[in-house]
């Protein structure tokens, strides 16, 4: 919302099509159950990419048409979705490396989706993966409790000095996002605008990952989003 309205006629049909394939694997305890309701997204970026006819639903009808207006990706947005059958398994991450390629399809593949319908071009695109990057840590970080709550085990070393050395790796990628240029780009990581404050906090005390202690106060979000809304940055 604290983006241009031209910009959020983009972002709203890709931010709610991610709001609903990563409630997918948490639609059902049985992981069948949350496999079909996954699959069913993942068919329907099928269906948008034939060209033809797609499923109705309050999210594929504005999806489809910006994708098909914009020439938007799609086997992009299929990775991004591919990558949520991990909150269905429970299964941990294999190691550091496993991680960051998750990271970089929940998050980067969503954020330079985002940007190419805004109007980015490719010298873009490793700083928007990079920003998104580290945003998606830190909104992970933020996560860990909920997800351990939930039987899921979302760190591939859960021990402090593991947490504060990939906290530093977030800050970083972050540093590298902050390059980024076009407006497109910067729009399409302006969901990151706390990233920052979340991963300097992780890095102080890595304790507070799993204590659930890493949000900025709710007067302090306020004012720095507006900020961030105000420079026209992220």
């Amino acid at each position: 919302m604290s983006c241009p309205p031209a910009a959020r006629e983009v972002l709203f049909p890709l931010y709610a099509f991610n709001v609903e394939v990563s409630r997918a694997p948490y639609a059902s305890e049985e992981p069948m159950i949350a496999e079909m309701r996954l699959h069913w997204w993942r068919e329907a970026l099928e269906e948008i990419g034939a060209g033809g006819r797609v499923r109705s639903h309050e999210v594929t009808e504005p999806l489809t048409a910006l994708i098909r207006e914009r020439g938007l990706p799609v086997d992009v947005l299929d990775r991004a979705a591919a990558a949520r059958r991990w909150d269905i398994w429970r299964e941990p991450f294999e190691d550091g490396a496993a991680f960051a390629e998750h990271l970089e399809r929940v998050a980067g593949d969503l954020a330079w989706v985002s940007a190419l319908g805004l109007g980015a071009g490719v010298q873009d695109e490793a700083a928007v993966r990079a920003g998104a990057w580290a945003a998606g840590l830190a909104r992970w970080f933020i996560a860990v409790p909920e997800l351990e709550a939930r039987g899921r085990m979302p760190l591939p070393d859960g021990r402090e000095a593991a947490v504060g050395a990939l906290a530093r790796e977030g800050l970083a990628r972050l540093a590298a996002g902050k390059a980024v240029r076009s407006e497109a780009g910067a729009l399409a990581l302006r969901h990151g605008w706390d990233a920052r404050a979340v991963l300097k906090a992780a890095v102080r005390e890595p304790g507070r990952v799993k204590a659930g202690r890493l949000e900025p106060g709710e007067a302090r979000s306020a004012l720095r989003l507006a900020s961030v809304a105000l420079r026209g940055r992220w």
